[in-house]
Formats: structure tokens, C-alpha cells, sequence
């Protein structure tokens, strides 16, 4: 019976397979601002961050 030779571990395989789906990044759109951004990523708009649809950092704004 052929057999490999040195046999390539399931953790090795594995991590060699994870880089195949990283090529292209997947991009949303805001339902709350309508702006496009990465997946399961904060985002700047109209100097507010913004995350899942909802205001992370609020704007400051200088009292003079």
C-alpha cells in the first residue's frame, strides 16, 4: 500500500487553508448612515464613530 511519507497534520493543513478566504474583503453598508465599511469594524462618520448602527464616540464639539 502507497502511503505519504511524511504524513501533514490535521493543525498544519488547517492553517495553510484559513488564507484561502482573507483575498477579498467583504464590505457593508450602514443601515443607520448608509455609509460602507469592513465587517465587524468601527467607522468614522461626520465625526462620530459609529458600530453595529449605533454611536460608539459622540462628536465634541469646542465650547469658545
Amino acid at each position: 500500500m502507497a502511503h505519504p511519507k511524511s504524513r501533514i497534520s490535521k493543525q498544519r493543513k488547517r492553517k495553510r487553508r484559513t488564507h484561502k478566504k482573507a483575498i477579498i474583503p467583504q464590505i457593508a453598508v450602514c443601515k443607520t448612515t448608509g455609509e460602507s465599511h469592513l465587517y465587524h469594524r468601527a467607522y468614522w462618520h461626520e465625526g462620530e464613530m459609529y458600530y453595529k448602527g449605533k454611536v460608539v464616540i459622540e462628536s465634541v464639539e469646542s465650547e469658545d
